[in-house]
């Protein structure tokens, strides 16, 4: 059985780093008149009715700082777009959008910009990279950019092409590199400006999967040593459900649910968002709080081996079939809370629960 209890883990305290409020990007002639004229709140049928698109739809999101946010839907569900308004690239009909407390739509361009330069970093499907200019080079463009000298820029270059792992390439050109080496480059590239906030769009779709799942793992890796605010963008939710702490269904402009992958398959806030998750093996998402069976005051700690609440089913499972007896479930303060039988992994493994 599935435990209740899944929202009632103790919260911990999270600074918003970025959220959007209300935000509509509606694409025709006199959006901005058309959504004055409905409240700021149009209908599909009155957005068709005046020949406009409504990419985005009342779209309201807060991503905490050091979070990996995905953002999934199929194509033309507005997840471009949406982070598009995010950082700005494009301006949004109506709404607005807060980073680091600052409303990003009250700014200059020249204010903007230079958050663009020093805040945030983008990474997009398709590579971006100057030809003429070698690894080194593509890498520290934008500090070049930013007025940061030669000798800092390239150090600070040589800096991230270690971290992804280009090390030895630095002089090679971009039609010398493989997809998978061109995207880290772009990785690369987008670190350089030490960003605050993170943002790739479908990063990784244009590589095959055994580079693609490459690619993921280095994500992670980079994730775990670097703690950046990350707005991901994907299709695929086996993507999703490997990188994110919290995941945004789009469909049609709107938002239609949000919450940890966990959350999503287990209690889908529509149909749309069932089909999305029916095909996804439950061990991968499960962890093993949500099958427990929870610990009563005073219950004797009695099996041997133990496991931690926060794995997955798929991370543990051998572990379990391994053992002849229950399996203890310790928080991340080892404290003994639930007891994980052998029987419950199976019912998972199998998709019974």
């Amino acid at each position: 059985m599935i435990n209740s209890s899944l929202n009632s883990i103790e919260a911990k305290v999270q600074k918003t780093k970025l959220s959007c409020h209300n935000v509509w990007k509606v694409f025709g002639s006199n959006a901005g008149q058309f959504m004055a004229q409905h409240d700021h709140s149009p209908t599909p049928d009155a957005v068709i009715e005046a020949g406009l698109i409504a990419a985005v739809r009342d779209a309201t999101v807060e991503i905490n700082d050091g979070e990996i946010f995905v953002i999934m839907g199929l194509s033309g569900s507005g997840k471009s777009t949406l982070v598009r308004c995010l950082s700005r690239l494009i301006e949004s009909t109506t709404g607005y959008v807060i980073f680091d407390g600052q409303n990003l739509q009250g700014m200059s361009d020249a204010e903007l910009n230079e958050i663009r330069r020093h805040k945030m970093g983008m990474v997009f499907q398709h590579f971006a990279l100057l030809p003429h200019l070698t690894v080194v080079g593509n890498v520290a463009f934008p500090l070049e950019i930013q007025g940061i000298d030669r000798r800092s820029r390239e150090q600070r270059a040589l800096e991230m092409i270690e971290l992804v792992g280009l090390q030895g390439r630095e002089n090679y050109y971009p039609r010398e590199l493989s997809g998978g080496q061109q995207q880290r480059v772009g990785i690369a590239r987008s670190l350089a400006v030490e960003p605050d906030i993170w943002f790739l769009d479908e990063p990784f779709s244009a590589l095959d999967p055994l580079i693609r799942r490459e690619m993921q793992n280095e994500f992670m890796r980079l994730q775990s040593v670097l703690h950046k605010t990350i707005v991901f963008i994907t299709h695929d939710f086996d993507e999703a459900i490997r990188l994110a702490d919290r995941v945004a269904i789009m469909k049609d402009g709107e938002i239609v649910q949000i919450g940890t992958p966990e959350q999503l398959v287990l209690n889908p806030a529509t149909s749309y968002v069932e089909k999305f998750t029916k095909g996804i093996s439950r061990a991968k998402v499960l962890s093993v709080r949500s099958i427990m069976t929870t610990l009563a005051p005073g219950d004797p700690d009695r099996a041997s081996a133990s496991v931690q609440a926060q794995a997955t089913v798929e991370e543990i499972a051998a572990e379990v079939m391994d053992s002849d007896a229950d399996v203890i479930v310790r928080n991340a303060d080892d404290q003994a809370i639930g007891v994980l039988t052998r029987q419950t992994v199976i019912d998972v493994l199998l998709n019974r629960i």
